[in-house]
């Protein structure tokens, strides 16, 4: 009788997960397609201004293959880069230079702006710093790019075209993650997966839709835009600073896009798990705005989703419970289909989508790290600081 009840509540679980796949499915934007790219776009008559900023942290082992992208934009108007050093110790700035140099093209300025006070993340710190460089050169967009991301010839140039095109106060595009070894082929598809699940990019370009986030690797700005948001000032302390400046410039007005790149890449290695885990769990807690409730329901949530289907369905086979096999087997079945298209994007093979749910139990175990980091005084972590919760941050006066 015992064997039955709990067999029977397996069942039960199992089709509450089936439940919430069908939801996730039909109802959450249909974020597992990846057809979100540039929008539809005509080249202006006029081309405007562009400053690119660069905030760039002791990146001098992957700026040879980033910066000369940069350097050698196809862009008909006006454009200069801002590569502002952000306390480098490997010789970033120097670096910079030397390559502007031997590369050539956009004019480029390299800038330093000094530890960043309490209250503001490094990176937000450098790019207040780039921005107030570019404001004196009074351009109509900014494009705000990591140190790790290659862009193609023609990048500026679509991105420009797009927001002028759309009316977008923002144009972002997720950059093609590295996908070389082993554990990037496990986990970073993944990573893009759960982030469209969490924002529906077809539901951040409608203007009447409460989602916002961007892409922090490539979002162009309006600069009018960054400054009625009052970014990145109003975000000074945030983590996840793409899509807290996405929510800045939307809740004043602005319409913004975000989509899968095809032709911006990130050059950032992370070929072991141990380099993957702090990508993630650096983080993770942020996200959850450092709430123990909201990591429970997470941890929850993630089981019931990602863990509970191929349970069910091994469950069921062992002690002969057809329903819970059939109901747990159709949960990881709805679940592996909306993994391929992922996988196909990042030109992985398919046989990878049926292995999301061990992906899932190491994204949960990542964020659960990140909240004991946290409370052990090392979370948010990143290139030796370590950021306080936004709370513990005194207000500027």
């Amino acid at each position: 009788m015992g064997q039955t009840a709990a067999v029977s509540a397996i069942a039960w679980t199992a089709a509450v997960s089936l439940t919430a796949w069908l939801w996730l499915l039909l109802c959450q934007g249909f974020f597992w397609r990846t057809d979100v790219r540039l929008p539809a776009r005509r080249e202006p008559d006029d081309w405007p201004a562009v400053c690119v900023v660069v905030p760039a942290r002791d990146e001098a082992e992957v700026l040879p293959a980033s910066l000369p992208s940069l350097l050698a934009q196809d862009y008909p108007g006006r454009a200069e880069i801002f590569l502002v050093d952000d306390g480098s110790s490997d010789g970033t700035g120097e670096l910079a230079r030397e390559l502007a140099r031997r590369h050539g093209g956009l004019p480029l300025t390299v800038g330093s702006p000094g530890e960043p006070p309490a209250g503001w993340t490094g990176k937000l710190w450098a790019v207040r710093h780039g921005i107030g460089l570019a404001r004196a050169r009074d351009p109509e967009y900014l494009l705000l790019t990591d140190a790790d991301i290659a862009h193609a010839p023609d990048s500026l140039r679509g991105l420009v075209a797009a927001a002028r095109t759309g009316g977008f106060d923002a144009v972002s595009q997720m950059a093609r993650l590295r996908v070389e070894s082993t554990w990037e082929r496990l986990v970073v598809p993944a990573f893009v997966y759960f982030f469209a699940q969490l924002y529906p990019f077809r539901r951040i370009g409608k203007k009447e839709s409460r989602t916002a986030a961007a892409a922090g690797g490539c979002v162009l700005l309006r600069a009018d835009a960054a400054e009625r948001a009052r970014v990145p000032d109003a975000i000074r302390h945030a983590v996840i600073d793409d899509v807290a400046l996405a929510r800045a410039v939307k809740g004043g007005g602005g319409h913004i896009w975000l989509g899968l790149a095809e032709r911006v890449d990130s050059v950032r290695p992370y070929p072991r798990l141990h380099d993957l885990w702090r990508m993630v769990s650096r983080s993770a807690y942020a996200q959850l705005r450092h709430s123990l409730l909201l990591l429970t329901g997470t941890v929850a949530g993630l089981a019931l989703v990602y863990l509970v289907p191929p349970v069910a369905l091994l469950a069921g086979l062992v002690a002969g419970d057809a329903t819970a096999a059939v109901l747990g087997g159709a949960a990881w079945l709805v679940m592996t289909g909306t993994y391929v298209p992922m996988l196909r994007y990042y030109r992985q093979p398919l046989w990878l989508a049926p292995l999301l749910p061990f992906t899932a139990f190491l994204y949960l175990l990542m964020t659960v790290d990140s909240a004991v980091q946290h409370y052990r005084g090392r979370g948010a972590a990143w290139k030796g600081r370590t950021y306080a919760r936004p709370d513990t941050v005194p207000e500027e006066g």
